[in-house]
């Protein structure tokens, strides 16, 4: 009977308060109605794949800017083309840009064969968008004013500290930025808009939430260019991606941009860089001196790495006042970007850096002689550097 009676009184006291304070019970109602709401809208949001945020994000802007690392790769067009067909369909438009030159012969092939239509900026000005999009790097670099872009959006794999204002996926693990992007279409359930050996380019012509035929293949070539053809920095979220671009993309399109003429100054610079090369087992060190194709030194490395006995290697060579800097990795003992990074520390206005397997910078030659707070280093010193990082000991 005590129970009942007090339970009573609690009764009574919480109807009269409730009866003497109306508007304090109605707001205690709307606060505990909006953390509900709040609660489903953090729950929805949360459950969102990154591909649903991308976009979501993205139709947001009237108009976007899809900024490419310079001098860009298959992966890095690719992924761009990826973002146009995001937002395809949508009241968003997107214009796919890139500093630098676009010279690499399978470069050159991958836009040629899919037809594609990129713009070029020289500067900052030059970005004509509402909103900036990163893909395939998360730092602008390669222009003047590329420090004072501010992205929305940064999709990446590369290692560093570069970040979206309202998005950031960065997997450095992954084999390729393409990779991502095939993950994004794949959650978002896109259906393939054209079937293999059709030939269809036409990426501009295909169905809003579709994967078009030349869009796959671009996706499925950046994954092979950026992997070696899935054998080198591979994760089974790379090949996940291919088997699910498999059956949008055409192998004769694929082929060609795979197997394009070879420049003839490219088949020099290897020769070069193994008629000059140092072995220090299992290390290699080529200086191929000047060179009118910088992106020949790159693929003087991949040759370079292929001989017997050799599994880390690092080519230089010049242009215009820089030095190039290229290096491979096949040795787990070796992570060839922070080696490169460590050999140009010290060098003023010098970059360096990359993945375990694969990197590269640029050294300014006068720098390099001591321009600047800094000693100088001779191409001698550089080489031993190089050597004595790969090595560990720097």
């Amino acid at each position: 009977m005590t129970r009942v009676a007090v339970g009573g009184l609690q009764v009574d006291a919480a109807a009269a308060v409730a009866s003497e304070n109306p508007l304090l019970i109605a707001g205690v109602a709307v606060v505990l109605l909006a953390l509900l709401g709040a609660g489903i809208w953090v729950r929805r949001y949360l459950s969102r794949t990154p591909g649903e945020r991308l976009r979501r994000t993205l139709t947001g802007y009237d108009r976007i800017a899809v900024l490419m690392h310079p001098n860009p790769d298959p992966d890095a067009m690719a992924s761009a083309l990826a973002v146009s067909q995001l937002v395809a369909g949508t009241d968003t438009s997107a214009s796919l840009l890139y500093p630098g030159e676009i010279r690499r012969p399978e470069n050159r092939a991958f836009q040629t064969v899919l037809d594609l239509d990129f713009g070029h900026i020289e500067t900052v000005e030059d970005i004509d968008g509402e909103a900036v999009v990163l893909v395939d790097h998360n730092t602008a670099r390669g222009f003047p004013g590329a420090e004072e872009v501010e992205p929305v959006a940064v999709i990446d794999h590369h290692p560093g500290n570069g970040s979206g204002d309202e998005f950031t996926d960065i997997r450095s693990d992954y084999g390729a930025c393409a990779t991502i992007f095939a993950s994004y279409f794949n959650q978002l359930e896109f259906e393939f808009s054209d079937t293999q050996g059709t030939g269809s380019i036409d990426i501009d012509a295909a169905p809003a939430e579709t994967v078009p035929c030349a869009l796959a293949t671009g996706l499925m070539y950046g994954i092979q260019s950026d992997t070696r053809s899935l054998t080198n920095g591979c994760q089974s979220e790379d090949f996940a991606a291919a088997a699910f671009l498999y059956d949008g993309m055409d192998s004769d399109l694929l082929n060609r941009i795979a197997n394009p003429q070879v420049d003839a100054e490219v088949l020099d610079v290897k020769s070069r860089a193994i008629g000059k090369r140092e072995v220090r087992a299992p290390y290699a060190f080529s200086d191929v001196g000047e060179v009118s194709n910088t992106d020949a030194i790159p693929q003087a490395a991949d040759e370079l790495e292929t001989l017997e006995g050799v599994s880390a290697v690092v080519i230089v060579g010049e242009k215009e006042g820089t030095m190039r800097i290229a290096g491979r990795s096949r040795d787990d003992r070796v992570h060839i970007g922070r080696a490169i990074e460590a050999v140009v520390d010290d060098i003023p206005m010098a970059e360096g850096g990359g993945h375990a397997r694969m990197g590269g910078g640029k050294v300014p030659v006068k720098h390099m002689a001591g321009l600047g707070p800094s000693d100088g280093v001779s191409r001698d010193d550089f080489r031993e550097r190089v050597f004595d990082a790969m090595s560990g000991e720097l």
